[in-house]
């Protein structure tokens, strides 16, 4: 006491007492303590109100901008394929399994129903499970979804916790403005999961080929197990690890009553079978058809205009495509198409020129072909671009590489060893095909293969722009003419050579012998050139072409003799629009194959309806069709009734090019039309014998092998009935003809030969 009161007695006038001084540190915190209370919520408030740094609106929330893949769909619905930057697509909660949402609930956030967008048994528990040293998130699905809707700029070590704010911030907006479902869904909607795939509708397609209402308990599992890790989880290029993480994912689930314990370990004992589709631009259904949609889609939307007044991105809107294509029907004339070039490729490299290789000695086209393919390639641009000398890249090309090129066997690819040389000059010499079936009522086009293989070859020999000579398969549009203007079927037509002004004596049959009179109906099923000759000297060379473009063919037609025999370049959709009148009783119908465009929100932006005009009476179609039988009874395409067994009531024509360079056929039913084309992309290259490079040999065997399989069918052959018969018009006779040979099949086992002219 005495100490006590000494020093207070020693004490200046105004010193305070150093045993009442507060302690420093505690002020400091109180001074911290404070200040946080204060600056928080104003730091809270200044992130929410974007002061630091950009946050969305409540709009861009419920409606992120993400990147949409647009889908292309058939007919029925199915997915054609995809065009996009973001492989990404939308779902509704309501189409979503519920094994979805409780694989993702019992493992990302099992407490979801009770927060407010923030865990705080689980942040809390972080220090704890850190001092244990074991890894544990403690992230909700809603911050997860905030996360992923505002992208982290930087990991910069300072920033990290205004960002993690700024996440908890949009958590909790999340959480005031959308109802839990709608939380969910927008989560399965936004999270990436293996190879670059956004979305659980676009996982589960390409993971399990299933929708995602339709995904059972452990392929559920399997893709919500790729949340953890979507590279080192994807079940397609980590089974072991995705095995092991979705086991996981059933404990879990089976941990919160999702599941039963039994269930849980009965799926841990076996395999998900993985059934991976991945739409990518080359696989997939109908690649030709989609690369023409795409095309013509983006042509179709430039001038239309989103709500916010920018341009529609066929590649980032999540647009809807319908198309016309029979999913079906598009396989059957791929299998078609596969079963005979298989065979037919063997045939064509049997040939001498092409078996010893000696075709590429020959000098003129051929070298220059070579040349062309050469100086165009990627290895050799890739030479160059090195600085090296022409002599030096041409002897680089020269030296053999392992690589992969195309093979007509199961997996369309063979990895071989071959020099670049070798290996253009093994490409040149594929035959390439293009075949399209559609309704010639509707124009609606069925089926669409542009060429053999999408991946070695991108070259659509369907399109409009590719062209190709089409011979005879334009006779029975001068033959129409002509009916139109007074001939009749059994006419008598000459045989003979025939003078036009500027080609007297011009005899297209120079190999053949005819008797110097038949009726047109011989003629075309005989597919007689100078018959063709005679008629177009009939009706004259610049109407049968105005009519030829009144039939919808856009391509040039030049005026000259030859047109009657098929020697200008035409595209195979322009063909088929054509002969549609002649099932259509008289009206042209062009082929479509979009039907309409819509929005991500199914909002129809654009509608398409075929093209149509009468182009015939139905007489005079109906006359055509009875002509263009004969070709098939006992004409060039008689093997449809011999080789192929084909009993139905069809019609159709062969097409055969000089040197045999390209074969057609084109052929019709009641309801179906389709036509097919072979040849090389490269015209000097062809058969050498005419019996193999005729239409009937090279092109008809896909038409006929396309149409057995549709007729097989059970669903398709109700649409398109083997056994209907054109409707004959009414009043109508046929005419008749002194000519029998007409109605006579040749001998079992004979084919015509178009060139020849004989059986």
């Amino acid at each position: 006491m005495r100490n006590k009161q000494e020093n207070k007695n020693n004490r200046r006038p105004g010193e305070k007492d150093p045993a009442k001084k507060p302690n420093r540190a505690v002020r400091i915190l109180w001074i911290t303590f404070i200040s946080f209370l204060i600056v928080f919520p104003l730091l809270i408030v200044a992130i929410d109100h974007g002061m630091v740094g950009d946050m969305p609106s409540l709009a861009e929330l419920e409606n992120p901008q993400n990147d949409l893949s647009t889908d292309v769909l058939a007919a029925d619905g199915t997915t054609l394929g995809r065009y996009y930057v973001t492989d990404r697509s939308n779902s509704l909660f309501k189409d979503t399994s519920l094994n979805v949402i409780h694989a993702l609930l019992a493992t990302e956030d099992e407490r979801f129903f009770d927060h407010a967008g923030i865990d705080p048994i689980a942040t809390i528990a972080i220090p704890f499970y850190a001092i244990i040293h074991k890894k544990r998130g403690s992230s909700t699905i809603t911050q997860q979804l905030a996360k992923a809707l505002v992208k982290r700029k930087s990991t910069n070590i300072f920033i990290m916790p205004i960002i993690k704010l700024k996440e908890w911030v949009l958590a909790v907006k999340l959480e005031r403005n959308l109802t839990k479902r709608e939380i969910l869904n927008l989560y399965l909607n936004t999270v990436p999961f293996g190879d670059n795939v956004f979305g659980i509708k676009n996982a589960s397609l390409t993971f399990y080929s299933v929708l995602p209402e339709n995904a059972s308990i452990d392929q559920a599992a399997a893709l919500i197990a790729m949340l953890k890790g979507n590279s080192i989880y994807n079940p397609r290029s980590h089974p072991k690890n995705s095995k092991t993480r979705r086991n996981t994912v059933l404990d879990q689930m089976s941990k919160y009553g999702y599941i039963t314990e039994a269930q849980a370990n009965d799926l841990k004992s076996k395999e998900t079978p993985l059934k991976y589709h991945k739409l990518d631009y080359h696989g997939g259904i109908a690649p030709y058809f989609r690369m023409i949609v795409e095309m013509q889609v983006k042509q179709m939307i430039k001038d239309l205009k989103k709500p916010d007044g920018t341009p529609y991105d066929i590649y980032k809107d999540g647009l809807k495509i319908w198309t016309t294509l029979d999913v079906k029907m598009q396989a059957y004339a791929e299998e078609a198409m596969q079963e005979h070039l298989t065979v037919w490729q063997k045939t064509f490299l049997s040939q001498p020129v092409y078996k010893d290789g000696t075709i590429w000695n020959r000098e003129g086209p051929i070298q220059t072909i070579l040349n062309q393919a050469i100086k165009g390639s990627d290895r050799y641009l890739a030479f160059r671009s090195q600085d090296m000398t022409e002599a030096k890249a041409m002897a680089q090309m020269k030296v053999p590489v392992k690589m992969k090129v195309f093979a007509w066997n199961k997996t369309r690819s063979l990895d071989t060893v071959m020099s670049p040389l070798d290996s253009l000059k093994y490409m040149k010499l594929f035959l390439q095909a293009g075949f399209m079936a559609m309704d010639p009522a509707t124009g609606e086009v069925k089926a669409w293969v542009g060429g053999i293989d999408h991946n070695y070859f991108q070259f659509d020999h369907v399109n409009i722009n590719a062209k190709r000579q089409v011979g005879s398969t334009i006779k029975p549009l001068l033959y129409t003419f002509a009916i139109d203007n007074g001939f009749d079927p059994c006419s008598s037509i000459e045989t003979t050579p025939q003078d036009f002004p500027t080609k007297m004596g011009y005899n297209a049959d120079k190999e053949a012998s005819y008797d110097p009179h038949v009726t047109m109906k011989e003629a075309l099923a005989k597919s007689i050139n100078n018959a063709a000759l005679y008629v177009l000297r009939q009706v004259g060379i610049d109407p049968f072409v105005d009519f030829v473009q009144k039939c919808g063919i856009t391509s040039r037609i030049d005026k000259v003799p030859a047109v009657a025999l098929g020697v200008s370049d035409i595209s195979l959709t322009e063909m088929l629009g054509a002969y549609s009148m002649f099932p259509g009783k008289g009206i042209n119908t062009q082929p479509y194959y979009i039907t309409k465009i819509e929005d991500k929100n199914g909002t129809v932006l654009k509608t398409f309806t075929p093209v149509q005009k009468e182009i015939l009476n139905d007489t005079v179609a109906y006359k055509m069709v009875n002509m263009m039988r004969g070709v098939v009874n006992f004409g060039t395409g008689a093997r449809l009734r011999g080789r192929y067994q084909i009993t139905s009531d069809i019609a159709g024509k062969t097409g055969t090019t000089s040197n045999q360079a390209d074969a057609w056929f084109i052929g019709y039913s009641p309801d179906l039309i389709a036509g097919a084309w072979v040849g090389c992309n490269d015209r000097e290259f062809r058969f050498r014998r005419e019996q193999d490079g005729q239409g009937a040999a090279s092109a008809l065997p896909i038409w006929a092998l396309f149409m057995k399989k549709v007729w097989k069918d059970e669903v398709l052959s109700k649409k398109y009935d083997p056994k209907k018969t054109f409707p004959i018009p009414k009043g109508w006779t046929d005419c008749v003809s002194a000519d029998t040979l007409i109605h006579q099949p040749p001998p079992p086992g004979t084919e015509f030969n178009e060139t020849s002219g004989e059986y």
